[in-house]
């Protein structure tokens, strides 16, 4: 392929310095995908700019104008501090005729909204948690059909916000408790689910029209699962030295049933589908002992930092990073987006 000019948007504190020396591996964390992005792209040779986008779409709009370049990179995850607003960003981008990586504006509202998503996929036959939605601002009410132990999370942001062990909880003060602390702390309304206990994979799909499924990957919670509940708590996903303590790992899952991973392969593919996503994803599954698979969200636009399990997971098939990157670029480019008609 010839030398793209590419715009890589993203929040401005996450744009990366041109080196790392002189960063711890905590500071580096906080940036790792924008720089891994950046970087590589231009290792490859492509001309790369990188653009803050915080709460204006002013200097956007300049930068395609001026400078028309032939994709957008979005690592962009919310706008203005809004996680369902990046869907917008991401319209903008459709109405200035502007290809884009990563997932269509359709899929990004579907997917961010949790409580929506899972009415989909019920309509769709595909197993998820049984839920009930807790608005702020109205009475608190007991989900009386629901099963305790209750899993207590924000129904829109990600990357594990707000959730903690107190987020499983036994009886109904417990989850008042923690439902006001969504409303309060986190700022959104609750989404409370019956948890599932078991294995937690995790399944990367690429593609547009035409999908290709990545390897089944594992969060393992390693002896943390002896004496908390097994959830993918904010430090569990992100603070290294609980990590180091508990063994926390994510790998290649091994040992799958039977036949468990032909039926993974065939629900993230329906998952990706029914939700209308499109340039890459991950779908989040708990596979209960008795064998029972059950979808806990879809992640548009997952993680592309090198060391995580999306990148992970490809590289396990051949797929190295840069190769990965190219990959979505070439699909960005490829998207059939309504403007192209």
């Amino acid at each position: 392929m010839k030398p793209l000019k590419i715009l890589v948007i993203a929040h401005p504190q996450l744009l990366p310095p041109d080196s790392l020396d002189g960063y711890t591996a905590q500071q580096i964390d906080e940036f790792r995908t924008e720089y891994d992005v950046i970087h590589t792209l231009r290792g490859l040779g492509h001309d790369v700019r990188a653009l803050g986008v915080l709460d204006s779409l002013s200097e956007l709009r300049a930068a395609i104008t001026e400078w028309r370049p032939d994709v957008v990179f979005n690592l962009l995850e919310e706008f203005n501090g809004i996680v369902k607003y990046d869907q917008h960003v991401v319209a903008f981008l459709e109405l200035m005729r502007q290809p884009y990586t990563g997932c269509n504006p359709r899929g990004l509202l579907l997917s961010r909204d949790k409580s929506l998503s899972k009415q989909l996929l019920a309509y769709h036959r595909i197993d998820t948690p049984r839920f009930a939605l807790l608005q702020r601002g109205l009475k608190f009410r007991i989900p009386r059909k629901l099963r305790y132990p209750l899993f207590v999370k924000s129904v829109s942001d990600d990357a594990s916000l707000g959730i903690a062990q107190a987020s499983i909880v036994e009886d109904a003060d417990r989850l008042r408790e923690r439902v006001e602390f969504v409303h309060a702390q986190v700022g959104s309304d609750a989404l409370v689910e019956e948890y599932v206990p078991g294995r937690e994979l995790y399944v990367g799909v690429l593609g547009n029209e035409r999908l290709t499924r990545l390897p089944v990957w594992e969060l393992s919670f390693g002896t943390m699962a002896e004496t908390q509940s097994a959830i993918a708590t904010r430090k569990v996903k992100w603070d290294r030295r609980y990590q180091t303590k508990y063994g926390i790992s994510r790998h290649a899952a091994t040992d799958l049933p039977a036949g468990l991973e032909a039926t993974l392969d065939r629900m993230a593919r329906r998952i990706y589908r029914a939700l209308g996503l499109s340039g890459y994803a991950r779908m989040d599954f708990r596979v209960r002992p008795d064998g029972r698979v059950f979808v806990l969200e879809a992640n548009a636009n997952p993680c592309l930092a090198s060391p995580e399990d999306f990148a992970q997971s490809a590289a396990a098939v051949g797929l190295d990073y840069a190769a990965l990157l190219m990959r979505l670029v070439k699909l960005g480019l490829a998207y059939r987006a309504e403007w192209r008609g």
